[in-house]
């Protein structure tokens, strides 16, 4: 295997190190600090620049992601709040909204709260993030040549007389790599029918994200959510510096999968010094068959969402209403794969290009025009 850009055996790295760790592996640690107590977190180090820290007590998710030392995601000014701070009403999952590289929304609900949110607690973009793991294991250890490193947690969404749908979540990790892989089985374990929804909202943030950034991307169409996304739409792939008052604005795609079925969505950031630098997010269509840009250049707020998702952003009710809620029948398992990947080579950056092909864009507001866009 490769380390440090010279090649080793097994046997010639063995022979290096007392303990694996000194390479890299995983490192459980509780957050201790402020409204993130006690949070626990995994720290996994690739030893190859990668450093990825993992959530158990918020639904397994990616609150940081680190290449060399840059981060690859965005983080909120609330921090990695732990979930006996969570508010479910409303728009109040904000309060706890740390971003990071990736947040999960669902199970049940994705996009704006419901009328009975005050009352359910049917709030913005469901409960999952907030859902401790348990049965969490950790393995690290030689297959082959490669050294992985995985972590595995069980989130469940459940209410008496309601959902009985379990999250179950791996994060690996290959010695010496500079990406991360993610694999979900969601599985239906009540004994009836059970609406669906799911999104990844993968934030990527500086200095990936930065004025003259761009989104490269196999899209097929793009189309604007509303009016306020529409002002700008030529311009969607392009990353401004921070604005003051920005509004945020929302695209649907229409992605490209390549032979393998899999779309890869990139940032790159050109003018970083030296050879640039981006950040990409890579999943399967046939899995994730939706796509969503999240685009908010404000202050703070300076942010481009990747976001692969079963449905759409206008939550539940909306998504009854077109006929569109996944249904997930008793004892049914649905799996989803996802990589998050370091760009540090200009050939990666041209090869990205050559394969994201023309895109055309859709003068059109909200996902019903869009699908007849399609």
């Amino acid at each position: 295997m490769q380390l440090h850009g010279k090649n080793y055996s097994v046997s010639a790295l063995r022979k290096r190190v007392g303990n694996m760790d000194q390479l890299g592996g995983i490192q459980l640690v509780t957050l201790d600090d402020g409204n993130e107590r006690p949070v626990r977190a995994a720290i996994i180090r690739t030893g190859g620049g990668l450093e990825v820290t993992v959530l158990p007590d918020r639904g397994m998710d990616i609150a940081s992601a680190y290449h060399n030392g840059r981060a690859m995601g965005w983080r909120s000014t609330t921090g990695s709040v732990a979930p006996q701070y969570y508010e479910a009403e409303g728009f109040r999952w904000l309060r706890s909204y740390f971003g990071g590289l990736m947040t999960t929304c669902g199970l049940t609900r994705v996009g704006g709260p419901g009328p009975d949110s005050a009352f359910q607690g049917q709030g913005l973009h469901g409960r999952i993030s907030n859902t401790p793991a348990r049965n969490l294991q950790v393995s690290q250890a030689w297959e082959g040549n490669d050294y992985v490193m995985r972590i595995t947690g069980t989130m469940r969404e459940t209410s008496v007389f309601g959902e009985n749908l379990t999250l179950t979540r791996t994060v690996s990790a290959i010695l010496g790599a500079s990406s991360f892989q993610i694999h979900d089985v969601v599985a239906n374990e009540g004994f009836k029918q059970t609406g669906l929804m799911l999104l990844y909202h993968c934030n990527i943030g500086w200095p990936a994200v930065d004025a003259g950034s761009r989104i490269i991307a196999p899209s097929a169409l793009v189309a604007a959510r509303d009016a306020e996304a529409r002002d700008g739409l030529e311009r969607w792939h392009l990353m401004d510096a921070p604005t003051h008052n920005y509004r945020e604005k929302c695209y649907y795609h229409d992605m490209r999968a390549d032979r393998r079925g899999r779309v890869t969505v990139a940032m790159v950031n050109d003018g970083f010094p030296q050879n640039g630098f981006g950040v990409y997010v890579s999943y399967f269509k046939k899995e994730l068959p939706r796509f969503v840009q999240w685009k908010q250049m404000g202050e703070q707020d300076y942010v481009c969402g990747f976001e692969p998702t079963i449905c759409t952003v206008e939550g539940r009710e909306r998504e009854e209403e077109l006929g569109l809620l996944n249904q997930l029948k008793a004892g049914e398992r649905r799996e989803f794969h996802l990589e998050f990947g370091a760009i540090t080579e200009a050939e990666t950056v041209k090869t990205l290009e050559r394969n994201a092909g023309a895109v055309k864009t859709a003068y059109v507001d909200g996902f019903e025009a869009f699908e007849k866009a399609r």
